[in-house]
């Protein structure tokens, strides 16, 4: 299992860095929420896959006595999944709008007038 998380990871971040690496602002937005993909899974992959009980300590125990999950890195996946969706509607709006303004997603497009004399 974590041999082909290993493998998954690999291909999101080298297509995350391809996409990057493209003119088009579209497919750099594609780019960096496949590298945010890729981040989640190897944090998730850090985290030591277990399968165990909720970590929750009976009343009468002080200490685990079971093999538990660890929640801490679920939690930071969940968090990471919220702001990059905000990041993500955010960039969304703003190239709509880029695109409105130029009628074009390349990032070439973006220099002003004054850039393009030189």
């Amino acid at each position: 299992m974590e041999l082909l998380l290993v493998l998954l990871i690999g291909v999101l971040y080298s297509a995350g860095v391809y996409l990057i690496l493209r003119r088009s602002m579209v497919r750099l937005l594609l780019g960096i929420m496949l590298l945010g993909n890729a981040t989640n899974l190897l944090i998730f992959l850090f985290g030591n896959i277990t399968k165990g009980k909720p970590p929750i300590i009976k009343a009468d125990l002080k200490v685990f006595e079971e093999i538990y999950a660890d929640p801490v890195p679920q939690a930071l996946i969940l968090t990471a999944i919220v702001i990059s969706f905000g990041l993500t509607s955010f960039a969304i709006v703003l190239l709509k709008r880029v695109y409105a303004l130029i009628n074009s997603d390349d990032l070439d497009d973006l220099n002003t007038p004054e850039e393009e004399d030189l």
